[in-house]
This record gives structure tokens, C-alpha cells and sequence, in this order.
């Protein structure tokens, strides 16, 4: 069967909002969209979606979590987006009572995409926006055109399981800089609250997928 070719349109202010123009913002904008229309959610204005990406740090397609920020609505400034550290190109898109879906791009994807020119620039370290804009917008179109199909492996998680903390309103002083800090993130040295920076405590990478903060 041939695959139809349709070309993604991207909103203008998605790339501002991003700061330069490269593929993986795209990639992760039609990763939320691909997420969403499983799941039969549309974009989430307030609280209850959350989107789990699956990116680490040092590399380049961290791009994508601007992008599935800017389909799905969930931000990190709402407390709806984590990263999970797993240096892939992949997310979980979790709505409760309606399920969870995880979108992969596919390895054979990557690995068309990467010989774009685009990415020789990269490597050299330059940055997005001192690449030539025809050069990038070459490795752009070749994300906006491709097939769906094509580009992700899309899976529902019949099993996935998240939770999240209580909100709360509760706040403390620490005892030592004097500053605010939520109870959640309270430690006590010597019988008084102090803040994590002033506890000197070591504090573990949090376990985001037990609710862990």
C-alpha cells in the first residue's frame, strides 16, 4: 500500500516560542497530535493530561518536548509535562479515563533524517539558528511532509500507571535563609525546616512515574 503524502501545517507561533527552526520541534508537535487524536483528547487547557517525554539531556532532539508542549497544552509551568531521562525519542501522552499512548519515532526515521545536511552543521557546533535557513528548512519540510504512518510507531499502554502529588498551598520559612519553600520540599536539620539548597542534604533524581517529588 502507498502511504499519502500530506504536509503538516505548523503555527507561526510555535516557532517562536521554540527560538530557532529545526526538525525535532516539528517531530514533537505532530508527536502530540498523533497522541492526542488515539486518545480522542483535544488540546488541555488547565490540569488532569500529562505528557511524559522520553528524552534525556545532551542531545539535540530535546527539541521535541517544545513541540509536544505546544500540541498537547501540557507545560511544565502546569505541572503536566516530566522528563524521563531515557534518551529517546518517544513520549507518553496519559489521560485519565481515557488511557495512555506512547509515540515512538521510528528508528528507520531517524536514521532518513539524519543524513540531512542540517545535521552536519550540528555537529560541527553550530547552532540552529546560524545554520542556513534553506538548509534547515530542507530537514524541516522533510518532517512536515512524511506520512504518519511513516514517521511514528504509535501504541496504546493498556497497564501504564502515574500518579501525581496533592497539590497544596502550604508553604514554610526556611529557619536558616529565611525564604518560603513549599512543605513538600521542607527538610529538617537540628529540629528546624530548613530549604533542600540549605539542608545540605543529597537529594535522589525523583521517581516521576510514582509521583515522586
Amino acid at each position: 500500500m502507498t502511504l499519502q503524502q500530506t504536509t503538516q501545517a505548523m503555527p507561526d507561533w510555535t516557532w517562536e516560542f521554540h527560538g530557532h527552526r529545526c526538525p525535532f520541534m516539528p517531530i514533537g508537535y505532530r508527536m502530540g497530535l498523533a497522541a492526542m487524536r488515539e486518545l480522542g483528547i483535544g488540546r488541555t487547557t488547565d490540569h488532569g493530561v500529562f505528557a511524559l517525554v522520553e528524552i534525556g539531556v545532551g542531545h539535540p532532539q530535546a527539541c521535541m518536548a517544545d513541540g509536544v508542549m505546544a500540541a498537547t497544552g501540557c507545560t511544565y509551568g502546569k505541572l503536566m509535562m516530566e522528563r524521563l531521562g531515557y534518551g529517546k525519542v518517544a513520549m507518553v501522552l496519559h489521560a485519565p479515563g481515557k488511557g495512555s499512548v506512547r509515540v515512538y519515532l521510528r528508528s528507520e526515521f531517524q536514521d532518513e533524517l539524519a543524513t540531512q545536511e542540517f545535521f552536519a552543521y550540528r555537529k560541527r557546533g553550530i547552532e540552529p539558528s546560524q545554520v542556513p535557513p534553506e538548509v534547515a528548512q530542507r530537514a524541516i519540510q522533510v518532517v512536515l511532509d512524511a506520512p504518519e504512518e511513516r514517521m511514528f510507531k504509535v501504541a496504546r499502554l493498556p497497564d501504564f500507571a502515574f500518579s501525581r502529588p496533592k497539590s497544596s498551598f502550604t508553604k514554610t520559612k526556611c529557619s536558616r535563609c529565611g525564604e518560603y519553600v513549599f512543605e513538600r520540599y521542607v527538610r529538617m536539620v537540628d529540629g528546624k525546616p530548613v530549604c533542600i539548597p540549605c539542608s545540605g542534604f543529597a537529594e535522589a533524581r525523583p521517581d516521576v512515574l510514582k509521583g515522586g517529588q
